[in-house]
């Protein structure tokens, strides 16, 4: 069963909303911000926060002693609300994790004498009482509990991977450990192309080349790791703009070669599916995926991730994310257009003009129930928006972008939620960059709602093209002990979806 939380490394930018629940939880003797901050920012130190709803529940701390072969959790606060549901294990369990591959052999850790949930939780989980200091916490007065837990060899640790994302205007490198992720950053080319009204590949490519060698190394500083840690690179071979995979897929496999490393060619669309495993720690099957970009349409059966892959269905000509560029250009607004178009349609009444919807009709639906087409519904609005400049009539340019809206999402989830209703699969999983779209997000958590689906929408820094997302497949890949891939492999911009990994 997934859990309700999400758990990832904490940040500097987490820091204020650790300090609230820091003074929720220790109102007495509660840590100063500078404090906290160095333990966030400092060397051997390793940090989680816990999240719902994008809102945090909790945060837990570790110092790592490698020379000692000792760890020490330094902290560990979970929001009243969140007591009692396991979150408390589920962090003690990261920072155990995390010990082992450390290399730790032992954890150390105080709690309060009259704190007696958290000293069974910590009993439970292996620790044992060593010792006692007297009226430790103040001004309470009172004893600390010092604890001890023996661990096992780190022999058996989860592989540390290192991916690589190229395959539009954005250059990704995310660094993972297991289904832990340490670090996901992201460098955007769309400004670059902003004059053009859309993605120039050779721009693109040129971009990634500038970008990548400064993304590698923020993610490694934010993942507090070196690349002689690293276990295994894998990156997006496709699908994508040819000339934007090659500039990843050729650093990939100059780090491969240079670290003596395995290498693994991974599926781009599938990388979009996978992200759910670094949130949730797993991904349930089968699940039905749609997935939203500028370049990608597409709604995928996923019976298995690395095995059973099915496409059921894609645009047959624009894609969502094209057709809000192409619309907003109409439209008088600024690229890239899906946020822009909906910060129009926020004032704007979405029934204000009934846009077509593509392949809804019963005649198309036989032969295309689970494609799309959103090329007659860009010219739908291109000749309204003519129409009315002839008459010399007032564009209402909210309410041609909100009823342009509702017409993308209106397609998007109807076909969504009857693929999950058909192939009886109980969940949907959203991705693409976008699923940032607010109306999408809220027809789909409506609809699925009244058709008892569970709705899967990761952070939305998971949602748009990331390296996190391929560093998890190959992870995956790693431990199903798969063969990595050969060097050969190239780029391959219609890589089919079927194709998880590029021998």
């Amino acid at each position: 069963m997934s859990k309700p939380w999400a758990i990832r490394i904490a940040d500097e930018a987490d820091l204020d909303a650790i300090m609230q629940i820091e003074h929720e939880c220790f109102a007495n003797d509660a840590w100063s911000a500078e404090s906290m901050y160095e333990e966030l920012t400092g060397a051997e130190k390793f940090y989680l926060v816990a999240y719902r709803d994008e809102a945090l529940i909790g945060y837990a701390g570790l110092n790592k002693l490698p020379t000692v072969h000792q760890s020490e959790v330094q902290t560990i606060a979970v929001r009243p609300t969140a007591r009692g549901t396991g979150l408390g294990r589920d962090l003690m369990d990261h920072l155990l994790a995390e010990s082992v591959r450390s290399d730790c052999r032992e954890v150390f850790l105080e709690v309060r004498a009259d704190n007696i949930v958290a000293q069974k939780l910590y009993l439970s989980l292996g620790f044992e009482q060593i010792d006692i200091r007297k009226r430790y916490y103040q001004p309470d007065d009172v004893d600390a509990i010092v604890m001890r837990a023996q661990l096992p060899s780190a022999a058996k640790r989860e592989p540390l991977v290192l991916g690589i994302e190229s395959s539009c205007d954005e250059t990704g490198v995310g660094i993972v450990r297991g289904t832990t992720l340490l670090a996901n950053v992201i460098s955007s080319s769309m400004d670059l192309h902003a004059r053009f009204g859309g993605v120039v590949p050779e721009v693109a490519a040129r971009a990634h080349l500038e970008a990548l060698l400064p993304t590698l190394h923020e993610a490694l500083a934010t993942a507090k790791v070196s690349l002689d840690e690293i276990d295994a690179v894998a990156v997006a071979n496709g699908p994508g703009l040819a000339g934007a995979l090659m500039v990843g897929v050729g650093a990939a496999k100059a780090l491969a070669v240079s670290l003596k490393k395995p290498i693994y060619a991974v599926n781009h669309l599938v990388g979009h599916v996978g992200v759910d495993i670094l949130e949730r720690g797993e991904l349930e099957t089968p699940t039905i995926a749609l997935l939203v970009s500028g370049g990608h349409t597409s709604l995928l059966l996923v019976r298995n991730l690395l095995d059973d892959v099915e496409l059921l269905g894609e645009t047959i000509d624009d894609a969502a994310g094209e057709a809000f560029d192409k619309v907003a250009r109409v439209l008088g607004l600024k690229y890239p257009g899906g946020p822009e178009i909906d910060k129009a349609a926020a004032d704007g009444d979405a029934n204000a003009i009934r846009f077509p919807r593509g392949l809804i009709l019963p005649k198309d639906m036989e032969k295309h129930r689970y494609d799309f087409s959103f090329s007659g519904l860009k010219t739908a609005v291109a000749r309204h928006v003519e129409v009315l400049n002839t008459k010399g009539e007032a564009v209402l340019v909210a309410d041609v972008a909100a009823s342009f809206r509702e017409a993308v999402v209106d397609v998007l989830v109807s076909k969504a939620v009857a693929a999950c209703l058909d192939h009886n699969v109980p969940r949907l999983l959203l991705g693409g960059g976008v699923i940032a779209n607010s109306r999408l997000r809220e027809v789909a958590q409506q609809r699925c709602d009244e058709n008892g689906i569970e709705l899967r929408i990761p952070a939305l820094s998971l949602c748009t093209d990331n390296g996190a997302m391929i560093a998890a497949i190959g992870a995956q890949l790693i431990a199903a002990g798969r063969t990595p891939s050969s060097l050969g492999f190239g780029a391959e911009s219609t890589l089919p979806v079927t194709t998880v990994q590029t021998i």
